[in-house]
């Protein structure tokens, strides 16, 4: 789809984002500055709102390093800019300038970014979501990595847990990823719960089309579903340090559930904590971060990084 039309017209017409913008596309242009022109060098960034303490810029730079580029990860903060998803359109049309290879996409992007592209990846059109732009041949291709990242994860973390009857507290971009691969590892019943009711249903809908053997379902009563689960996956920004607290009440939790939460900032959320303070086994958002990052890095670069090495710098982030 051609969309520089609207992009132009969306950016003529936000006065108030290209005033506040200003900054943020002189951060684009410094960091495209500060790269070597040398078909190694590579510029990405990260686009979303509280990403300041991301480790993801870290993770890409030093597996760049290791594979013997010059790589350039720069974090697009949207709270910091006093933006929000609308500004998206001039961000993307400034990172394209700039020269950027591509972009990561995060809360609260990844479907709002979805009519700013040209082509899509059969997964990001199957989930609906993009949390990865490749800029490339004057394209911006739509990519989702999240779903292959939390599936990699979760059979690394929890790879016997039982996926008979299984909840979903998240609707949104990310929810639809993690529960697209719970679905695809083998889950027989999945209940999704969301603030928006019809997202859940719209979700449930799209879902049980996509695997018709499984029972997919928006949920009605999250106490009577949890009951009854043998696992419970967060897929909500509830917990991240800009919006820390639990997501759900804690004494719906019982130790027959395995917990599996994407949020990764901190490490061990209040949910986290809640669950293996009852004795649930339980996952933290680490291991999808790092996955989804190997393979968002394959598409930027067309290099295969090294997971485990990814994986053992990603931890070793976490002690400082």
């Amino acid at each position: 789809m051609n969309t520089q039309a609207n992009v132009q017209a969306n950016t003529q017409t936000s006065t108030q984002v290209n005033t506040r913008g200003d900054a943020q596309i002189g951060a684009l242009a410094n960091a495209q500055a500060s790269l070597r022109a040398t078909p190694h060098s590579y510029l990405v960034g990260l686009i979303g709102s509280g990403i300041s303490g991301s480790l993801t810029p870290a993770m890409h730079e030093e597996e760049g390093s290791k594979l013997g580029l010059h790589y350039v990860y720069r974090r697009i903060d949207l709270d910091a800019q006093k933006l929000d998803a609308s500004a998206l359109p001039e961000l993307l049309t400034a990172a394209e300038r700039m020269g950027y290879n591509g972009l990561n996409i995060t809360y609260p992007c990844k479907q709002a970014v979805i009519p700013l592209l040209d082509e899509l990846s059969d997964e990001a059109r199957a989930l609906g979501a993009v949390n990865t732009v490749l800029f490339k041949d004057g394209k911006r291709i739509g990519h989702n990595t999240d779903c292959s990242g939390f599936t990699r994860a979760f059979q690394r973390g929890l790879p016997d847990a039982s996926l008979e009857r299984v909840v979903q507290l998240g609707a949104g971009g990310a929810g639809a990823a993690v529960a697209h691969a719970a679905l695809s590892m083998g889950a027989q019943a999945l209940t999704l719960f969301d603030v928006d009711v019809s997202r859940a249903q719209s979700l449930a809908d799209e879902l049980q089309k996509r695997f018709p053997n499984a029972r997919v379902s928006a949920g009605t009563s999250l106490a009577e579903s949890l009951a009854a689960a043998q696992g419970l996956i967060h897929a909500t920004p509830t917990g991240m340090a800009k919006l820390p607290g639990l997501p759900l009440p804690a004494e719906l939790l019982h130790r027959d559930l395995w917990v599996a939460d994407i949020v990764y900032f901190p490490i061990r959320t209040a949910l986290l904590q809640a669950a293996e303070a009852l004795g649930c086994r339980t996952l933290s958002g680490g291991g999808m971060a790092v996955y989804q990052a190997v393979d968002a890095m394959r598409i930027f670069t067309g290099l295969e990084p090294d997971a485990e090495r990814v994986y053992t710098h990603f931890q070793s982030l976490l002690q400082r």
